[in-house]
């Protein structure tokens, strides 16, 4: 687990007595003398919800002022998607930001795997990408050792049996785009699904590169190993 995470919520009593060590009831007090700002405002509710980048003054010392950071990465085959490792080089290595250290990994990828990458210190959103009612779907590009069997279309969207977790795979769409390579659509993400999938084919996976995380697409002018922060308009796409 990421140290740096920052918290998710708590109630603004329960906040201002942790961070100045008041008794809670002491805070209901302090609300009405009108010494407690939230989000540039006066605050007068003991219940009202603190999330991570709320800004909280309190007679004029600034009690939190987060900022928010979400960013899209480019993930290059061997670098793994932790925040340390003492292996191997991370996608944090890669970073070069002030935040860094306080994000954490949205939809990891595999050591042997490219592609989108979102990384982001903000785990209300990045928890609404893997809620599984969310039926988020990524994209990839697959490249295999031998000619794809067009018979994977229908076993892939039917569902293939894991026997060691006992699941079936939700219905995976997959378009053949030459003897070699497929796109596949997918709202899960099972330890090494992909490759589990092809295997029982007895097609051996190659490359994987992903391409998109619901509405958030790779952006084309990252090579391999760059990050850009994501535009508003990405952000708020969940």
């Amino acid at each position: 687990m990421n140290k740096n995470k920052l918290p998710t919520k708590t109630r603004l009593d329960r906040f201002i007595s942790q961070k100045k060590k008041l008794n809670k009831r002491d805070v209901r007090l302090i609300l009405a003398q009108k010494r407690v700002i939230v989000d540039g405002e006066i605050a007068n509710d003991i219940q009202q919800i603190i999330l991570p980048f709320t800004s909280v003054i309190f007679d004029g010392e600034t009690l939190q002022t987060n900022q928010s950071c979400y960013i899209m990465m480019n993930k290059p085959i061997g670098v793994v998607s932790a925040t340390t490792d003492v292996q191997h080089k991370t996608v944090v290595d890669l970073l070069d930001h002030p935040l860094k250290k306080s994000l954490h990994i949205t939809g990891r990828l595999d050591l042997n795997s490219s592609g989108l990458l979102l990384l982001t210190n903000d785990s209300i959103w990045s928890r609404k990408l893997s809620l599984p009612d969310q039926k988020v779907t990524k994209v990839y590009h697959v490249t295999t050792q031998n000619p794809i069997d067009k018979e994977c279309i229908n076993t892939f969207k039917t569902g293939i049996h894991f026997s060691y977790e006992d699941i079936i795979t939700k219905p995976v769409d997959l378009k053949i785009i030459d003897p070699y390579t497929a796109e596949l659509r997918l709202i899960e993400g099972r330890y090494h699904q992909i490759k589990r999938m092809f295997g029982r084919h007895r097609n051996p996976v190659l490359k994987i590169h992903r391409l998109s995380i619901g509405q958030i697409e790779l952006d084309p002018s990252l090579s391999l190993g760059e990050s850009r922060s994501l535009n508003q308009s990405e952000i708020n796409i969940l």
